[in-house]
């Protein structure tokens, strides 16, 4: 078969994994011993759990993060240059969304190299399935600014654009600061804009609500260090989503 680099989705947290992921994916990454991944122990982790045999040492791991200098990128695919194939990680989840593996991905694609993805969760779209949003028309906006101001710029603008264009906006914090994240939302959002809070997707702790702002305001969730994604929508009655409201 000619090289081919894999998408290689991994657990969402401490799951089984084949309650998530397709025996196949299994058979393929086990036929693999080169890989580009976010995180090299989380990788090995992984691999270990998919199959408590598997020799670790004689497979080649690369990390691609955060900390890769962009000249680096360039000599990720040399094993397929070879003619190997390889394997593409994420740290959790779908590799190359929300990710720094989109790099590896784009360069493939540039070479001529068959990209083959793989089916996994992915929590954006898990939370979108689960919200009973608009799932037809929505963005997914990642990180917003830390710094106050920009970060309430940030949300009125997403508020702005689920009530003009009915489209659910999706976006995450870092685990330690999605108490300060809702802090903001309750403090910036309209009482009446839906809300819907996903966190520890798949795992037994799973919590997938959706309340209006003004709901959430008088019982929240404990969401500190738990893996959220936040959508935004629209809420209340047609006068209450009337656009001249945003004009």
């Amino acid at each position: 078969m000619e090289p081919t680099l894999y998408l290689i989705p991994v657990m969402l947290g401490d799951t089984a994994y084949d309650r998530v992921l397709p025996a196949y994916n299994r058979e393929v990454v086990l036929s693999l011993r080169h890989f580009v991944v976010e995180n090299v122990r989380t990788a090995r982790r992984f691999l270990k759990k998919m199959e408590p045999s598997i020799v670790i040492d004689e497979l080649s791991f690369t990390e691609l993060n955060e900390h890769t200098p962009p000249e680096a990128i360039a000599g990720l695919l040399a094993p397929m240059d070879a003619g190997e194939s390889m394997g593409l990680m994420s740290e959790a989840g779908c590799p190359a969304i929300a990710d720094p593996g989109a790099d590896v991905v784009a360069l493939a694609q540039r070479r001529g190299y068959r990209v083959a993805p793989f089916v996994g969760p992915s929590s954006i779209f898990l939370a979108l399935m689960a919200s009973g949003f608009n799932g037809q028309g929505f963005a997914f906006k990642g990180y917003l600014p830390v710094e106050a101001a920009k970060r309430a710029e940030t949300l009125k603008s997403l508020e702005s654009r689920a009530y003009l264009a009915d489209e659910t906006q999706i976006f995450i914090e870092t685990p330690y600061r999605n108490d300060k994240m809702m802090d903001d939302i309750i403090r910036v959002c309209r009482s009446e804009t839906l809300l819907c809070i996903a966190c520890d997707i798949t795992c037994k702790t799973e919590f997938i609500r959706t309340k209006t702002v003004g709901e959430w305001a008088k019982q929240r969730p404990s969401l500190n260090k738990r893996p959220a994604i936040f959508l935004i929508y629209v809420g209340g009655t047609n006068e209450k989503r009337d656009k001249n409201k945003f004009k």
